[in-house]
């Protein structure tokens, strides 16, 4: 593992991602794995929620999923969250709200394809 900060895989970047793994049509999600490699990488529990609410099987997501680190939310990211809410102009959704908690109390970056609801993470927000 490098010494950059970890990355939270945000479930739009796993649906892609197996979506092009199930069909063998390399896209966007595929291409951008060179360059996670030695990175570490994460989920946030609520992206696992709303990986397997969409999967068709969802043994076998969970299963792919297993070899990430999951970090459950806490009372830090509930404080983190509350804090991200109350002082923003327009609230994030609830979900997106837990995800950038999640990263900003791990230090991490999300990888993702929503950056109008990340924006406040700047370049820390890598878009495939």
């Amino acid at each position: 593992m490098d010494n950059r900060p970890p990355l939270l895989l945000d479930s739009s970047f796993l649906i892609a991602l197996e979506r092009e793994t199930r069909t063998r049509r390399a896209g966007p999600a595929v291409a951008l794995l060179p360059r996670l490699q030695g990175r570490k990488l994460c989920l946030s529990v609520v992206s696992v929620e709303e990986f397997l609410e969409g999967a068709a099987e969802p043994n076998a997501a969970a299963r792919a999923l297993a070899r990430f680190t999951v970090h459950p939310i806490g009372w830090a990211h509930a404080r983190r969250c509350a804090l991200l809410q109350s002082r923003s102009a327009q609230r994030l959704g609830e979900n997106d709200a837990w995800i950038l908690a999640t990263a900003e109390t791990l230090g991490a970056e999300i990888v993702g394809r929503d950056r109008p609801a990340f924006t406040r993470l700047g370049a820390r927000y890598l878009t495939f």
